[in-house]
């Protein structure tokens, strides 16, 4: 009995409003929007014809232009190579270049290129690591957490290839993603 009585509760506001059109509406017929009225044309006007002076049939000004232009195509840049250096000859009556004076220790300190000379081990150890933790673990793992797995593997896999390439800097970022992943799945 609550079925009906809702469906009968929700049709009721359509049927009220009328947003059904109902055959008794088909009879009525649509009011027309009135027109607008004709437009009459005024008469014809006469139009004056007027002798202008010479001079003020002349335009002074550019000439004009109708002619069609054909574009032109754009020409490629001329790379011009440059000569390389000449080797300076040693003129005796060349005056003697003043040394340049050692730089002193610059407001930055000391900058290094960046790899520290361990970085190659640090990132050894690493894959090392994550490698024991991921065999280490001894649970069975979910569907998500195999996902994850693999990933680690094929990070660590990408990261020892990167290393047999000399990419130390890139098998260091493929660890540590692979580390992140793993400290993820242990906890």
């Amino acid at each position: 009995m609550r079925v009906p009585a809702k469906c009968a509760a929700c049709l009721l506001p359509f049927l009220l409003t009328g947003c059904f059109h109902l055959p008794f509406h088909k009879n009525q017929q649509a009011q027309k929007p009135p027109l607008a009225p004709p437009v009459e044309l005024p008469q014809t006007l006469e139009l004056a014809s007027v002798e202008l002076p010479t001079d003020l049939l002349l335009i002074p000004g550019e000439p004009i232009y109708n002619m069609r232009e054909v574009p032109q195509p754009i020409k490629p840049p001329v790379r011009h190579r440059r000569p390389a250096n000449p080797i300076p000859e040693e003129d005796a009556n060349a005056p003697e270049a003043a040394p340049i004076p050692a730089p002193g220790v610059s407001a930055l300190g000391e900058l290094s290129s960046g790899d520290p000379t361990n970085l190659r081990q640090q990132t050894q150890d690493s894959i090392a690591a994550i490698e024991r933790g991921l065999n280490g673990i001894n649970r069975t793992l979910t569907e998500p957490e195999q996902k994850s797995a693999a990933h680690i593997r094929e990070f660590v896999k990408q990261a020892k290839a990167a290393l047999a390439s000399g990419d130390v800097e890139g098998a260091h970022t493929l660890a540590a993603k692979a580390q992140v992943l793993l400290t993820e799945l242990t906890h």
